[in-house]
């Protein structure tokens, strides 16, 4: 299938498992190309930088368009895209960080992850939030350190009263040096470092970085395999939805919601533990297949749990449905408009609540998706009340996804060898994962012995900037139940 003349010239096509396209552009092309693409209806999926180079990802509905740009030392600026897709502006302040590469014309050059404590740093220790000045109008500073467990991050509040006028996050307090760390490592071996980009996430994007591998190399992956892989990433799904659900009652005030929801979610990441060997499904997707089959006793278990597990669900529903105080919480909170949603790229489970139809295992469904009919959860009012429908229904949907793949698994092997790898190869891997769609972008060096560069991409680089609009107006005590709404990735995001 042929895409747009589109928005570049020259493309190659990649022999991915997802259609996708490949081609290098000058400046002028660069900005013509992200100008058709916002024209078209096209989403920015990801935008990174690498050595001398910068990327840019358009989500089409015949594909998806992977473009690059040279940045020479002569030349270390590019076109600024955050005019045409807000959720650049953060990607964009993260490759100069990284790379030293430059969004010419941007409104925003603040650096992101570089918090003034690198060697050569461009950053500031003081860092300029934007100040919202008035009568009444005061700020109240939230982080980095929390109380608990989660990663580190700053939200400076400006309000009225208890009325949130602006929310402003900064994150990338606990950068991780992933991106470099994947060039210092075998292709091969690379996929555990993926897995633990996000440890909530490890199978989408441990998935998609074996898809990246697997295309570079022309690795065609056995069937049962690719049945297993989406049966992990299935309960992966399941297992982030019921600890969600169970914290979104706490946050408002809920505690039995939090009771039954943790006993359900400790039981199933302990039955995952018994099937697969690790609780979050870690080092379980490997380059060729699977690391283990499963065995019939193990279907047999997890077959019961889904239908032990959906009852129960289904009771907590109706209790979440019938609670007045509950929905007082829920309905009308951190709403996100459709078109507010639409402009600001809201993606994945958060972007399906407030009306954007758009879930990669229906929209391009890759295998072994393509006869399970995946049902679609979507709702338009874009509030935690949205969210948290999307989830029970998700819950339901990959409960009967799972069902159907334990009762259609294919016999055979489930990994073969890998191809041998190519200089200078590209590789692409797309998964749906729970929060979204993960993407992992991969080149291969001259000898094809390391990764020249490898750029995983989590949907939470489009969604937080979403969720500081979603807070405007609302009162500060909800903050906490709004953000667990929509459940971002601080690890993910910082990378």
């Amino acid at each position: 299938m042929t895409p747009h003349p589109l928005l570049a010239p020259d493309l190659v096509a990649l022999p991915c498992e997802l259609p996708a396209w490949n081609g290098r552009t000058d400046a002028a092309a660069w900005r013509a190309a992200a100008t058709r693409a916002a024209t078209q209806g096209a989403r920015l999926v990801a935008l990174w930088g690498a050595p001398q180079e910068v990327h840019a990802a358009y989500a089409l509905p015949e594909g998806l368009v992977w473009l690059t740009l040279p940045c020479p030392p002569s030349a270390p600026d590019y076109p600024d895209l955050s005019d045409l897709f807000p959720a650049a502006g953060r990607m964009q302040r993260a490759v100069a960080d990284l790379w030293g590469i430059t969004a010419r014309g941007a409104a925003d050059t603040r650096p992101w992850l570089d918090h003034g404590l690198w060697p050569e740093s461009r950053g500031a220790r003081d860092y300029p939030f934007v100040h919202v000045s008035g009568d009444g109008v005061h700020e109240i500073p939230v982080g980095p350190v929390h109380a608990g467990i989660i990663e580190p991050g700053h939200f400076r509040f400006s309000v009225v009263g208890e009325k949130v006028l602006r929310l402003e996050a900064r994150l990338g307090y606990t950068h991780k040096g992933i991106s470099r760390r994947f060039t210092e490592l075998a292709p091969a071996e690379a996929h555990r470092l993926a897995g633990r980009v996000s440890g909530d996430s490890t199978v989408a994007i441990a998935w998609a970085y074996c898809m990246a591998l697997e295309s570079a190399t022309g690795t065609a992956v056995p069937q049962r395999a690719q049945w297993l892989r989406a049966l992990l990433l299935e309960r992966e799904r399941v297992a982030n939805h019921l600890g969600d659900l169970g914290a979104l009652g706490n946050d408002a005030g809920f505690a039995v919601g939090l009771a039954q929801f943790s006993r359900l979610r400790e039981d199933w990441l302990r039955l995952s533990k018994d099937c697969f060997g690790h609780r979050l499904l870690m080092d379980c997707v490997v380059p060729g297949g699977v690391a283990a089959d499963l065995p019939a006793a193990a279907a047999d278990a997890l077959r019961r749990q889904c239908d032990a597990v959906a009852g129960e669900v289904a009771e907590l529903r109706a209790l979440y449905d019938g609670h007045a105080g509950l929905q007082d919480r829920f309905i009308g909170a951190g709403r996100v408009e459709p078109p507010l949603a639409s402009r600001l790229g809201l993606t994945g489970l958060a972007g399906r609540a407030s009306g954007i139809a758009a879930d990669l295992r229906c929209d391009q469904p890759w295998a072994p998706y393509a006869p399970l009919n995946v049902l679609m959860a979507t709702q338009r009012n874009g509030d935690v009340a949205a969210r948290v429908a999307v989830r029970f229904d998700e819950v339901f949907e990959s409960l009967r996804l799972i069902r159907a793949l334990l009762d259609g698994l294919p016999a055979g092997p489930v990994a073969t060898p890998l191809n041998a790898l190519a200089g200078n190869a590209l590789g692409l891997g797309r998964a749906e994962g729970w929060r979204g769609e993960v993407l992992v972008a991969l080149a291969l060096d001259e000898q094809g012995q390391r990764l020249r560069f490898c750029h995983c991409h989590d949907p939470s680089w489009h969604n937080w900037p979403v969720l500081e609009h979603a807070v405007m107006g609302n009162i500060v005590p909800d903050f906490p139940l709004i953000n667990k709404s929509f459940n971002l990735s601080y690890s993910g995001h910082d990378l």
